[in-house]
């Protein structure tokens, strides 16, 4: 190392990734001016696709939203210490593994790439609808952050329905998005995109391209809706859209406990206290209880079972054999000592396995030897299911809900339901240190839903949250209705507060709020322990927040002679963790300041960065540095002179060699 290397401001280039990838896949694919395309297509072979005729999915500016997603990003996220929370509910404090990001989210989806390739479980989007007044995000081919603030300050504008790229304008805008979100998840990630009617079918057309058809999970349809109010037909339901990132790595192995089970339970206790063990009359009080609930209830999807014995509660179920004749034999009803009906496919098993199952009273027997048998199959056995594609949830729950956190004020409009997502979350098995990623957050729901998702299951699933900073007195100039109000209202209560009324700043609130009743609900919980329970650890209810915005670093033009390249109006908090985004490292990594050989130094994950950033380095500094054995070291230029240089560069490369591996030595 005779010169130390000056640090790269650019997001990770996606398109440099897939070349480097292929390169490696297919080196004689590559010349000298990049790839041979001829050659390329020759090494395929029959994959190639020489038809002129070919199903595609297309719109005006597809183009230009894949170079969207391609485009690298020189801009920053910025701590907010004083707008963040710790884990524990201080406010003002930044120790939590939860993120919420304010910013304009193909930015932020650029940035994050370093450091969160690879690395997330689920994510979980409400984008949106294009009703013709929700806010679709203006994009602009290299866009600035310049351009970004101004966009922020649009937001109450709406697509006009008259605009014929109004479907086209919410793909581009939605494409990139997805493109650059594939690319954070892990291998066996799960995405649910929840979408209405208006742009159902071109939004599940984009996903198969940027996931690939064979990676379709499924539908979930999600009624949550009572509304007879439009014309044609009254839309009731809402779509989730669910892809995985490869089958291959997820096989869906994805259940959930039924719902109803202890209103079931409790009918049948009360059953069985009441008839004893006449198990005919506790059937005929079932079946009449059944007959209460809807066909959209959870427990009149199990009026099966119907049945009890002193094992519990069940349903006689086929007792036929899987193939025609295979095990032909005559069964004898225990009670009558005669011999049964058997069913035409012959019995579900050999005579001996039969008999022993008699023996256990897993057989149920019915009123009459002509009638064929059944076995008992119990509810506490079969509690869970497979995830269903119906999800019957009025969506006033979550609003009404939500608007008791605010005092009784109603100040988000259609919030989605947290317990809906927990309900993703049990199914798809989220454990602790997974991370779940939300890029339109809106209301903050998914933080809520994984707080109390880690507070029941004793998890510790962390969170990230992005959203557009849109300022609600736009929206409120725009909004119409039940929405005009709504609005007012979270305008006046963040104004009550001293707070811009800026959605960020309200969804960040909800968070505070939620975080309380968890914590309160926790202690509660505490307090009412049984002797031989251990009290439930308090989940991370705290978030770091981050603002994006232009780099913290001045980058000269050629010629030009910059002192300090570090912004006037940064603070060295704001280089760490710039310096860590583009490193790669995780923006809940600890950061503290340290100091060596009395030089005052940054420190990221126990020495993993070390940042120098103050005059007055020394070489005595910098070998006290090395003997921290760091992986990165980023000295400030200003901070330097040639002869520091110099040492530098033969103190880290010394160092590395002791350390067996070579420590990154950047200068900006």
């Amino acid at each position: 190392m005779s010169e130390i290397q000056k640090m790269n401001f650019e997001s990770e280039s996606l398109v440099d990734d897939r070349l480097s990838k292929l390169r490696k896949l297919m080196p004689e694919v590559f010349s000298e001016s990049g790839i041979d395309f001829d050659k390329l297509r020759l090494e395929l072979g029959d994959e190639v696709d020489e038809g002129q005729e070919r199903y595609a999915f297309t719109w005006p500016g597809k183009t230009d939203a894949i170079r969207q997603s391609q485009t690298v990003s020189t801009a920053t996220l910025r701590p907010c210490v004083e707008k963040s929370r710790g884990r524990d509910g201080e406010d003002g404090s930044f120790d939590s593994d939860n993120i919420y990001i304010e910013g304009d989210n193909l930015e932020v989806l650029k940035l994050l790439q370093r450091g969160y390739h690879g690395k997330v479980k689920m994510i979980y989007i409400d984008p949106p609808y294009n009703t013709g007044g929700d806010f679709v995000y203006k994009d602009s081919f290299g866009q600035t952050i310049a351009d970004y603030r101004e966009q922020a300050g649009l937001t109450g504008q709406s697509n006009s329905k008259s605009d014929g790229r109004f479907p086209a304008n919410w793909c581009s805008m939605i494409y990139p998005r997805l493109k650059l979100a594939r690319e954070l998840l892990r291998p066996d990630g799960i995405l649910v995109a929840s979408i209405d009617e208006n742009e159902r079918t071109n939004l599940q057309s984009l996903l198969n391209e940027v996931f690939g058809e064979q990676n379709f999970a499924g539908e979930i349809v999600w009624k949550n809706s009572s509304k007879n109010d439009q014309a044609y037909i009254s839309m009731q339901h809402e779509y989730m859209l669910v892809y995985v990132k490869d089958k291959g790595s997820n096989p869906g192995n994805w259940t959930e406990r039924k719902e109803g089970l202890e209103d079931i339970y409790a009918a049948f206790e009360g059953f069985h206290a009441k008839y004893g063990n006449d198990w005919e009359a506790i059937h005929k009080a079932a079946l009449d209880w059944y007959k209460q609930f809807p066909p959209s209830s959870p427990v009149y999807g199990s009026k099966h079972y119907s049945w009890m014995d002193e094992r519990g509660v069940y349903f006689p179920a086929d007792i036929s054999g899987p193939n025609d004749g295979q095990y032909v034999y005559d069964v004898v009803n225990p009670t009558t000592g005669n011999v049964v009906k058997m069913p035409g496919r012959g019995w579900c098993c050999p005579k001996s396995e039969m008999e022993n199952k008699i023996a256990r009273n897993e057989v149920h027997f019915g009123s009459s030897d002509n009638t064929v048998p059944n076995l008992k199959t119990y509810l506490k056995n079969t509690e869970n299911q497979s995830l269903t594609s119906l999800i019957y949830k009025d969506g006033r729950v979550a609003s009404k809900k939500l608007a008791r956190l605010f005092d009784g004020e109603k100040v988000f409009s259609n919030p989605k339901d947290d317990e809906v997502l927990q309900r993703l979350m049990v199914a798809f098995g989220l454990t602790s240190d997974d991370l779940v990623l939300d890029f339109f957050s809106g209301s903050g729901t998914i933080g809520e839903a994984v707080a109390k998702y880690n507070a029941a299951q004793g998890k510790n699933v962390h969170w990230l949250l992005v959203q557009l900073p849109e300022d609600l007195e736009d929206n409120y100039r725009t909004a119409k209705g039940a929405n005009k109000k709504i609005t007012k209202n979270a305008i006046n209560y963040l104004k009550d507060r001293g707070l811009k009324p800026f959605l960020t700043n309200l969804a960040e609130e909800r968070l505070r709020l939620m975080g309380n009743a968890v914590k309160t609900e926790s202690a509660d919980a505490s307090r009412q322990l049984r002797f031989d329970e251990e009290p439930k650890q308090l989940p991370d209810i705290g978030f770091r927040v981050f603002a994006l915005d232009d780099s913290g670093i001045e980058r000269p033009e050629p010629g030009q002679l910059v002192l300090d390249v570090v912004k006037p109006d940064r603070t060295e908090l704001d280089i760490v963790f710039e310096m860590m985004l583009k490193w790669g490292l995780e923006l809940t990594l600890p950061v503290e300041k340290s100091d060596a050989a009395g030089y005052p130094v940054w420190s990221v994950a126990c020495d993993e960065l070390v940042c120098c950033m103050s005059r007055g380095l020394t070489i005595e500094a910098l070998e006290a540095i090395a003997d921290m054995e760091p992986r990165r070291v980023l000295i400030l230029d200003s901070v330097l002179d040639d002869t520091l240089k110099l040492n530098a560069v033969q103190i880290f490369k010394h160092a590395g060699e002791r350390m067996g591996c070579e420590i990154e030595l950047r200068t900006v």
